[in-house]
């Protein structure tokens, strides 16, 4: 920033900045700057005063998709940008909300006013503007189900631009914003349509015979949001104890002759059907198949509950995670001829 410039002092700006509390595998690593602002004209103001010495730029959210290898020689952007505001009602809610919000907490507030379609999201980490970027999923459902709008500033202009559902072309866990628009736009609010009837999607996972397990045969949005919410805690690790970025790897959606190919040595491989010629084979089966479960290599390992998570087991390296990572790639591939990709962003 040059020296004559200033803007407002409600801004964090910090130089030589330590990211290990922004990030969930627990890395250690270093920013050149970060800077956190909670209004979108803060944020234009932030991109006017901004030079080629500030570049690169990493947008960050909370930190739970993210694997830092080294220091970031840039400046990190971080939104604090909070608020919900109904935009209808009626049958079909339209729930603007700031990206800086913590995505579970707008998922318990409109299940707690009736609105419904993000239940099966319970739980996932991160904030809402990071919903939109990786249109996160679980459970059957992906956020591009529910994302009718996008507000953000172009990092270059200046400008607000809005974008619609179709402009970002979603597709399993992508979206523009991760390839074309990569740091190029800075969501501020997204606009998700609910509904007021709820639709219990139970058929994904084990949440169906967990309900049974429960003696609860007509579930409430709460009920299945709870057993949600319960499933992934058991599952999965809690990061402030064993670091990670929750789900490492994609599930590989390969073709029919692909599945056929491995189902006819294992029979008993779980699958979801894609469309008519794709099949999706979850990656956490790939791995444990391949002995990964529970394995550690230094100070890096495999969940021993969920072989889709790998985890810091205290002070490694973030290169120390990403070389297992390209172990267990390379094991599936020789194994099943199928690649693995992270699902997590590596910096």
């Amino acid at each position: 920033m040059a020296a004559d410039q200033t803007y407002d002092l409600t801004m964090i700006d910090l130089q030589n900045h330590d990211l290990l509390p922004l990030n969930t595998f627990g890395i250690k690593a270093y920013c050149r700057r970060f800077i956190e602002f909670s209004t979108v004209d803060e944020l234009r103001t932030l991109v006017s005063v901004l030079t080629e010495a500030d570049k690169p730029l990493l947008i960050l959210g909370g930190g739970s998709n993210l694997l830092l290898t080294k220091d970031f020689d840039g400046t990190v952007l971080h939104s604090a940008i909070r608020g919900t505001e109904i935009i209808s009602n009626g049958e079909k809610i339209l729930l603007r909300v700031g990206s800086g919000e913590v995505w579970d907490d707008i998922v318990s507030m409109a299940v707690a006013h009736g609105w419904y379609g993000m239940e099966n999201l319970s739980l996932i980490p991160g904030e809402v503007g990071a919903s939109a970027v990786q249109n996160i999923g679980a459970y059957g459902v992906e956020v591009k189900d529910l994302v009718t709008k996008i507000e953000a500033v172009d990092l270059d202009s200046g400008e607000i631009v809005t974008f619609t559902n179709s402009d970002c072309d979603y597709s399993y866990r992508y979206s523009r914003f991760k390839g074309e628009w990569r740091d190029r736009y800075m969501i501020t609010y997204v606009t998700y349509r609910l509904s007021t009837t709820f639709t219990p999607n139970i058929e994904y996972g084990n949440i169906k015979s967990e309900l049974a397990r429960l003696g609860i045969s007509n579930p409430t949005a709460t009920d299945l949001r709870n057993v949600i919410i319960d499933i992934r805690n058991n599952k999965l690790p809690d990061p402030k104890v064993e670091g990670n970025g929750g789900s490492f790897f994609m599930n590989p959606v390969v073709d029919n002759c692909v599945f056929e190919r491995i189902s006819s040595q294992y029979p008993a491989m779980p699958h979801y059907k894609v469309d008519e010629q794709h099949v999706k084979i979850p990656a956490g089966w790939l791995i444990e198949q391949c002995g990964w479960k529970g394995r550690t290599v230094g100070r890096a390992g495999v969940h021993s509950r969920q072989a889709l998570v790998l985890v810091n087991k205290g002070g490694a390296t973030g290169k120390e995670i990403l070389a297992l990572c390209e172990k267990i790639r390379e094991d599936v591939v020789k194994k099943f001829g199928v690649e693995i990709n992270p699902e997590v962003n590596i910096k």
